[in-house]
């Protein structure tokens, strides 16, 4: 009985001195088992993976490529390029698109931004030539354009042959590359993503349900897009946001609807279950002032380029360490910009993150009598 009492005494005292350290953490598992031929879950923040498989296998895309066709309309709309009241005249050619449609007939007079909601909402093969058309000439010309914001976004294993996702041997892309683009999307475009949470859009009196069917099961899911053929199976690009954390989770090659959301669901409850985002340091922060040798300055800011986030497993907060490694001795000239050293993050003694240390100003040579007594300090350090 006594020793009984001294192992509770013992356990208690355990636990306690844990308590008091942090928040005992919570046992981060393995990540689900995805009935999906790929996938991939990442944080939109910090871009980390937090759970994939076959996640670089190409495959063909389907209807997610109409999320890179949204991204060049987004980005011609940021540029001024287009306007969303702009009036786009259908071709006979983009009437006859076959598969999913929006509808639209040949001569009609559509907006932009309606145009927009049958590519995003209802799928249309149609929307999406009339767009490509307006803004490029022709579907070819506009594919070109989407390849080269692919190559901007680093999605190394992405070809698009076209607007639609309609089959195509050349057009390819990975869980990786979506998840990239999806990612791109909520971060670059805030103002037009409130679009992909629509559940339904009409148009030519007839009303289309968006096809993501976890709209609808789960409040914290607000877009992204699915997409479907013989070939590529079913496929879904979803994001959803929690507590101020957002998951972006890619399934490609699902059996059916209802295992793309499924499987799509199991992701990010894994993800928002063990996992949290913290902002480590905002963007333009200074993160210390280092010692300048012949300068006109004798000392400069030193920072990161933009912000950092970090995704860890939860109540790991208070194990973090970050250290800065100064490139020392810092000689002028030295522009801003210029790496001077690096920034490395420690979760429990692991290397978590590591990026460069920037010059947040610049230095000029100083005098020649700065210089000289510089010089000779120099010998002694």
């Amino acid at each position: 009985m006594r020793q009984l009492i001294i192992a509770c005494l013992l356990s208690l005292l355990v636990l306690f001195s844990s308590s008091a350290v942090g928040q005992i953490p919570i046992p981060t598992p393995a990540a689900p088992s995805v009935g999906a031929a790929s996938h991939v879950l990442m944080d939109a923040r910090s871009g980390q993976i937090l759970a994939e498989g076959n996640a670089d296998e190409q495959r063909d895309p389907a209807s997610l490529v109409k999320m890179m066709t949204a991204y060049v309309v987004f980005s011609e709309l940021r540029e001024g390029n287009v306007d969303l009241e702009e009036i786009v005249t259908v071709s006979e050619r983009a009437w006859r698109t076959p598969g999913s449609r929006m509808f639209i007939e040949p001569g009609d007079e559509v907006r932009v931004a309606d145009l927009m909601r049958g590519v995003i909402i209802q799928s249309g093969n149609d929307a999406c030539v009339a767009l490509a058309e307006h803004l490029a000439g022709d579907e070819q010309t506009f594919a070109q354009v989407m390849n080269s914001y692919a190559e901007q976004l680093g999605m190394e294993n992405t070809y698009f042959a076209n607007a639609t996702g309609l089959p195509d041997e050349a057009m390819k892309t990975t869980a990786r590359d979506t998840a990239l683009l999806a990612r791109a999307i909520v971060r670059d475009f805030p103002e037009y993503y409130s679009w992909y949470s629509e559940r339904s859009f009409t148009w030519n009196d007839i009303r289309q349900s968006n096809r993501n069917r976890l709209l609808w099961r789960d409040s914290s899911v607000d877009g992204i897009k699915t997409g479907h053929t013989s070939a590529a199976g079913y496929n879904l690009a979803a994001s959803a946001e929690r507590d101020d954390m957002r998951l972006v989770s890619v399934v490609l090659g699902t059996s059916s609807e209802q295992a793309r959301a499924d499987q799509t669901q199991s992701l990010l409850n894994y993800g928002f279950r063990f996992f949290e985002t913290h902002r480590l340091y905002d963007d333009n922060e200074e993160l210390t002032r280092s010692r300048v040798w012949k300068g006109d300055m004798e000392d400069l800011g030193v920072g990161i380029d933009g912000e950092l986030y970090l995704t860890i497993p939860r109540r790991q907060y208070d194990n973090l360490e970050a250290s800065l490694r100064i490139d020392e001795p810092l000689v002028a000239p030295i522009e801003a910009g210029d790496q001077v050293g690096r920034l490395v993050v420690r979760l429990q003694g692991e290397v978590m993150h590591e990026e460069p240390l920037l010059a947040r100003e610049t230095v000029a040579e100083g005098s020649l009598w700065r210089r000289v007594v510089d010089d000779v300090l120099l010998r002694f350090q």
